[in-house]
């Protein structure tokens, strides 16, 4: 269910690696237990052990991924062509500091609080961050009428990036938001039927 554990899962899906997905009881601690923390000083979510390495952050193992396999799936990074490279990394950047920061309080106000923690959501959080996300699709949608994907007319990492908070937003009753945006509803709608994306979101569900 963990967001950052979904961009991995789906980077090792796009690839086609073999993995294992090893569940940290969250509500026990678990991820507090000196175990974990050997593997993620933070002690948060995901972490990856590859043999020898171990390695914390999801766009950091993201990236780890897909160089690993590259050549075994699509081209998420494009670094053998460097202005399409750097378009993916902008929007790298604008997901993590732009959309992210205002999509995800929505998303813990709307499901995560009151499903997982029996809270009753603070409609002025959501409300407030309705309105910075709207500025941001306003960016992104001049930015999909100009082309198919964030980066380029090629999906990458930058897209699938924004999957796993924009498929939990879909499930609040602000998904109607998109509506207002034809090219940014279209490029959602074209990403998320993969199978790779399938695949992931079948396990995706909040605990009630």
């Amino acid at each position: 269910m963990a967001t950052c554990t979904v961009r991995v899962l789906l980077c090792l899906e796009e690839v086609g690696a073999k993995y294992e997905l090893v569940p940290i009881s969250m509500p026990t601690g678990e991820h507090k237990s000196p175990a974990h923390l050997a593997r993620n000083p933070f002690g948060q979510i995901p972490a990856l052990q590859d043999g020898d390495l171990t390695l914390f952050e999801s766009r950091a193992i993201a990236r780890y991924v897909l160089h690993k396999f590259k050549g075994q799936g699509p081209d998420l990074l494009r670094e053998d062509n460097l202005s399409d490279s750097a378009m993916v990394d902008v929007w790298l950047e604008v997901e993590a500091h732009q959309y992210n920061p205002a999509i995800s309080p929505i998303v813990y106000q709307s499901l995560i609080l009151p499903r997982m923690y029996g809270g009753t959501p603070d409609q002025t959080i959501i409300d407030t961050n309705l309105e910075k996300l709207k500025k941001v699709l306003d960016v992104y949608e001049t930015r999909l009428a100009k082309s198919k994907y964030l980066a380029g007319d090629f999906f990458s990492l930058a897209d699938l990036s924004h999957f796993s908070y924009t498929k939990y937003f879909m499930a609040t009753p602000y998904a109607s938001v998109f509506d207002s945006y034809p090219h940014v509803k279209a490029w959602w709608e074209d990403f998320t039927s993969r199978p790779a994306f399938k695949k992931v979101a079948a396990g995706m569900t909040p605990q009630q």
